[in-house]
């Protein structure tokens, strides 16, 4: 029986973090990130959630909404509820039941659907004065004070999770929030591309500017921060620029001109380089002109592909790229001089120990022209003003009052409500959350009020004007909506509600004047398009599919491109698994009679090709139809095309889930569907006709040309789903040797035989007698009877993994190779580690994100700098272990290797080994302990052993240690876990392995404007308040 004190005290916990009420099914997904485990009702007695929850009145208040969706809310606060009102496209009607049965779309540890948005805020250094004043009694005001002190501060918003922004995103890994350009350890970074960069930026200011704007420019200009040993080196660049000092003692005061003298014949001053041994440097010499700018047309070409990839390129990927795009080769000093591109494009360098790793993208505003600041922003500024002219001009009939334009939620992942859909181009919808649906809710409670439809009736509008916004007694229901007029007739007007997305017919009477303080909610009914179905976008069996699946119904939208009508992914999120609703609406194209034939009857069927054998046991089958027969006949019509074709116009630049498009297999042009994105750059991949998941860079992936798009959609994929039928083990259960038997039989052979047992729809599997010959009659023959007579199901003895040398280990694993360890808790002896993690002296800042938060006294840290590194390192690791064959391994204790947790390559140090095949590991990068089998560890090459661990245990400062309570602990879990803070370092307790060093940090969240919150001041509070309590 569960405890049911501590599921209230955690029930408690998670409502107090939620001041606006929360779902059930939301609750049940934050209970279980802080828990680890599902609320156990039926453990408690109850079948269901909402009878455990009522049988607690004193820890939660549980009410409908107008949706009939039941929320629960802290009982001692008094909240308003998050609402969604349904309304029929064709009448208003009551509000009645929507499927809100949801949770957040789950995510892997690199990706994590969400990002964050920086938004960088110049304040004025302010002089710390007086400081012996300061009340020393109070050792947290004085910290609160040395933490505001900054040149700027950057507020940092973290909506799920973020670090698919720096996965080649345009902005890299920020300065520590509390660092001054003057102080700090210099850091390696590419002096020329500074330069060229500032003398840019002084070709747009010729009259100069303060230093103390320039990084700011510089942020602006080129998304990256600027290095803060370049301010120091100002002064030596005297062929780049002047600094001049003011007559102020400040010496952040100074003034930035063009150089006085620019001569292009003379050598350059000498390079001040304060690191010149790690530095990365150009291949470009400092004592001579650059060579002749590239020509013209590869400039042109280079720019088409980096349009193309606006996350960024990786320069050592362009040969290739290039070859297959324009069928010419690279010339070869482009490489060599990557500052001949500087016009075109900006080079980051995310290894400064390796520069020739690095990541080009394309300027904003190509070609220059000077004048004015460049902003990236204009065209989405642009955008906002035209949007609201249009929405002015569309309220000026009735009054000079102008409707603000409708902003998307900041959320990756929003929840909608889908109106309807005549064009999947411009699909109606409502965001649902607070600032749009409670938003809407209130307003209207509000318009009911005012126009006293429970007292008496207002004066009707005597001449509504068409296109004009007024107010509206909805039919069949006492409510009052905004409308626009669309059409007048003699006695009924037409109206469009804004804020519900549907028309209706009414009566004038019904129609009133529009009270000026209604205008300032944006309308809520919008439009986003469907992303993947543009050709398709009017195909009634699309638009069928989606009315079937989506209209209606609340949705999560994964939001790809925000502009005035967003780019998104649609999600049903209500089952077990995720539909992804824009790739079900694709296959609404699909021919069924194009489909594989297979059906249980007595004949077999000949000539099967066996594409795929998975390591669970599961085969993929190609069998002759006449929908193989046309696509292949379509497929070669492609690779003619391509050959023919120097184009950019099919490369993939905007890579989504469900995505339908083109990649190589076998050398040959095949069918993918993108399945999971680890950032912008690595992504994984099935090729639907043959049952082969694959990782590959999104360089590798084109588009269908629009020729054939229509003809291959229609082709359903032509990789069946097989089991192996009458054997005593079933699938997932397989061990390597069995896949691996099966797999030397059947995948070099093409005329195999099946004959069908069973179909199961439930599983989508059809489980059948496989043969390698024609003798099919005789089920002696079959791959099926082989297997159950051989020896290779057999029960396994139990493996033994041990760290111990006389320990027992598992048959298939091979005898030690020469380099093993001769001391297993000495890991350094087999492998050399990665160098420590630097840490800047005690008392100074780091910007940090918390990974993992078990309670004040346990916690992860990841260095907020260098975070953008680690993702292009686990990047590379997916690409490298995905491709390569598994390997046996002797695994022991204490020793370091790759492994792979949620379809994500880690780096972790192996705790402890279990008698059943399964291995404790802890993740090195995110302080995550994980379960995995024994056959998904590596061996961690050298290349991956470069970058520090970048997971650091700490504990919080300004507490007393002790038994932290399960409630405290998941206070503190929401104030720190998943979100980037500002760490002071107060101590390091170094130790012999990197895993072992611990932190002692005060923790502060600087995201508000107002306040720095330091998080200890609030676990001294809470374990206060326990105390008294108690």
């Amino acid at each position: 029986m569960a405890d049911v004190e501590l599921v209230k005290k955690m029930l408690r916990a998670v409502l107090q973090a939620n001041k606006s009420g929360v779902s059930l099914s939301r609750l049940q997904t934050e209970y279980k990130e802080l828990t680890g485990e599902q609320i156990p009702h039926k453990h408690m007695g109850h079948n269901q959630l909402d009878a455990l929850l009522a049988s607690m009145p004193s820890v939660v208040r549980m009410e409908r909404n107008r949706t009939g969706e039941v929320c629960g809310a802290n009982e001692t606060a008094h909240i308003a509820k998050v609402v969604a009102r349904q309304r029929s496209s064709k009448k208003t009607g009551r509000p009645h039941l929507v499927n809100t049965q949801m949770r957040v779309k789950p995510a892997a540890p690199l990706v994590l659907n969400g990002k964050i948005k920086l938004i960088t805020t110049a304040i004025n250094c302010i002089q710390y004065k007086n400081v012996s004043k300061c009340d020393n009694s109070s050792r947290s005001h004085n910290r609160a004070n040395k933490i505001s002190i900054v040149c700027y501060v950057i507020h940092m918003y973290v909506i799920s999770s973020f670090f698919s922004m720096f996965f080649f995103s345009n902005l890299p890994a920020p300065m520590n929030l509390n660092e001054s350009f003057g102080s700090g350890k210099g850091k390696p970074y590419n002096p020329q591309q500074v330069q060229g960069r500032i003398k840019e930026i002084l070709g747009k200011y010729s009259n100069g500017f303060w230093v103390s704007k320039l990084p700011q420019i510089y942020r602006e200009l080129y998304k990256q921060e600027l290095p803060t040993e370049a301010i120091k080196d100002l002064e030596n660049w005297t062929h780049i620029c002047t600094v001049e000092k003011t007559c102020s003692s400040n010496p952040s005061e100074l003034l930035l001109y063009p150089a006085k003298e620019q001569n292009t014949t003379s050598s350059p001053s000498p390079i001040h380089n304060p690191n010149p041994t790690t530095a990365p440097t150009s291949n470009t010499p400092t004592d001579k002109p650059l060579q002749s700018p590239a020509h013209p047309d590869l400039k042109q070409k280079l720019e088409e592909l980096l349009v193309k990839y606006s996350n960024g390129l990786w320069a050592h990927a362009l040969p290739k790229l290039f070859q297959d795009t324009y069928k010419t080769k690279l010339p070869g000093h482009v490489l060599e001089n990557l500052d001949l591109l500087s016009d075109i494009c900006t080079i980051d360098y995310p290894m400064p120990d390796n520069p020739k790793r690095a990541i080009l993208y394309r300027r904003c505003s190509a070609g220059g022209g000077g004048g004015e600041d460049e902003n990236c922003n204009r065209r989405n500024s642009s955008t906002s003003e035209e949007e609201m002219r249009m929405r002015k001009e569309l309220g000026r009939r009735l009054s000079n009052h102008a409707v603000p334009s409708l902003q998307i939620p900041k959320e990756e992942y929003p929840s909608v409500l889908v109106v309807e859909a005549t064009n999947t181009n411009g699909v109606i919808l409502r965001y649902i959350g607070e600032g749009y649906s409670q938003a809407q809710e209130s307003m209207e409670d509000e318009m009911r009020e005012f126009y006293g439809l429970d007292q008496s009736s207002p004066t009707p509008l005597a001449s509504p004007a068409s296109g004009q916004l007024v107010a509206v007694r909805a039919e069949e229901e006492e409510e009052i909506l905004r409308a626009q007029v669309c059409e007048v007739m003699t006695d009924k007007v037409k109206v469009y509600y804004v804020d519900h997305g549907f028309s209706e017919v009414i009566s004038k009477t019904k129609v009133f004047e529009l009270h000026e303080k209604f205008f300032k909610l944006p309308f809520q009914a919008t439009k986003c398009k469907l992303a993947g179905l543009e050709p398709f976008c009017q195909e009634p069996a699309v638009l069928k599919k989606f009315e079937t699946m989506a209209s209606g119904r609340i949705l999560l939208a994964e939001i790809l491109e925000r502009r005035q009508t967003p780019l998104v992914v649609l999600y049903d999120t209500s089952q077990d698994d995720d539909v992804n609703i824009n790739a079900a609406c694709r296959k609404g194209l699909q021919d069924k009679t194009l489909a594989s034939p297979l059906q249980v009857q007595e004949d077999a069927y000949m000539n099967v090709t066996v594409s795929s054998v998975c390591s669970d046991g599961t085969i993929y089958c190609q069998l002759p139809s006449r929908g193989l027969a046309k696509m292949n006949e379509i497929l070669e019509n492609i690779e003619t095309y391509f050959h023919s074709q120097v184009t950019s116009e099919f490369l993939v630049s905007r890579p989504f889930c469900g995505k339908g498009c083109l990649a190589r297999y076998k050398g040959k042009w095949s069918r993918v569907e993108i399945t999971n994105l680890h950032g912008s750059r690595v992504l994984d991949i099935l090729f639907i006709d043959v049952g082969v998941q694959a990782s590959v860079e999104v360089i590798e992936l084109r588009e269908i040309p629009p020729p054939f798009l229509r003809d291959l959609m229609a082709i359903p994929p032509q990789a069946v789903k097989c089991c192996l039928a009458d054997l005593a083990v079933s699938i997932g259960s397989w061990n390597p040797d069995a896949v691996q038997w099966l797999r030397e039989k059947v995948l070099n052979t093409t005329d195999c035989s099946m004959k069908v047992a069973k179909v199961d729809e439930t599983k989508h599997c059809i489980y059948v007698h496989l043969f390698t010959d024609k003798n099919f009659h005789d089920s002696t023959r079959s791959l099926n009877h082989q297997m159950a007579q051989s020896d290779l199901f057999k029960q396994q003895p139990d493996v033994f993994l041990t760290s111990h040398r006389g320990g027992n280990t598992t048959s298939s694993s091979p005898p030690e190779t020469p380099s093993s360890p001769s001391s297993p808790s000495s890991p350094t002896s087999l492998l050399q580690l990665p160098p420590l993690l630097e840490l800047p002296p005690t008392g100074n800042n780091i910007d940090v994100y918390v990974s993992v938060a078990c309670h004040p006294g346990h916690f992860v840290l990841q260095p907020w700098r260098d975070m953008y590194k680690l993702v292009v390192l686990m990047g590379e690791m997916i690409l490298y272990y995905n491709k390569t064959e598994e390997k046996p391994l002797n695994i022991e204790k204490n020793q370091i290797y790759a492994a792979k947790v949620d379809n994500n390559w880690h780096r972790v140090l192996v705790k402890g080994v279990l008698t059943n095949g399964l291995v404790s590991v802890y993740e090195l990068d995110y302080g995550r302990h994980e379960l995995v089998s024994c056959t998904q560890l590596r061996a961690l090459i050298k290349e991956f052993r470069q970058l520090p661990f970048q997971g650091i245990t700490a504990q919080l400062a300004g507490v007393k240690p002790r038994q932290w309570s399960e409630e405290a602990s998941i206070v503190f879990r929401n104030h720190v876990e998943k979100k980037p803070l500002v760490a002071q370092l107060e101590a390091v307790q170094e130790a012999t392995n990197p895993w072992d060093r611990r932190l002692t940090v005060f923790l502060v969240d600087t995201s508000q404007e107002e306040r720095d919150i330091w998080v200890h001041d609030i676990m001294a509070e809470f374990a206060e308040e326990l105390t008294n309590e108690l």
